[in-house]
């Protein structure tokens, strides 16, 4: 019987947009890269809920990454604490690469320190090109339209 409600809350998992996020709590959302990198080709684990080291999930695959998952209200912007944990955990876990993945946006602090420590931003428009990857149902219309058209 686990097994067959695990596999539902995958199925169930795998068919959400950037809206259901968007009403995710944090260890949901986590929960969620789970199945969204696993749908891509890695071998993710999620880490523990506290005591994680920086790392809310750990990819492995040609290289190892971390990943800091930030769920917030969207107009919330993820600061630079976010890239100083995750980009420390990339030590703790021995990984290749770090990331910080969210629904919303960064702020400017953020993405400078980012750039200085090698950390990858993975913003709002950018999950939602990971999504359509393993949920083409999910498509949203800025995508569309023409780049072009969005500038």
């Amino acid at each position: 019987m686990k097994v067959v409600k695990r596999k539902q809350r995958y199925r169930l998992m795998k068919r959400s947009g950037i809206k259901d996020i968007d009403q995710m709590q944090g260890y949901q959302f986590e929960e969620y890269l789970k199945v969204l990198f696993k749908g891509l080709g890695y071998r993710p684990i999620v880490t523990k809920k506290s005591g994680d080291y920086g790392a809310d999930v750990v990819l492995k695959g040609r290289n190892k990454i971390v990943i800091q998952a930030k769920r917030y209200g969207y107009k919330h912007n993820v600061s630079m604490d976010a890239v100083r944990e995750v980009f420390a955990s990339m030590f703790f876990y021995k990984a290749d690469e770090a990331w910080v993945i969210t629904n919303s946006f960064f702020t400017k602090q953020a993405m400078i320190l980012a750039k200085a420590c090698g950390v990858k931003l993975l913003n709002r428009y950018e999950l939602e090109e990971f999504i359509v990857k393993i949920n083409p149902a999910q498509q949203p219309k800025q995508f569309t339209r023409k780049r072009s058209d969005l500038h």
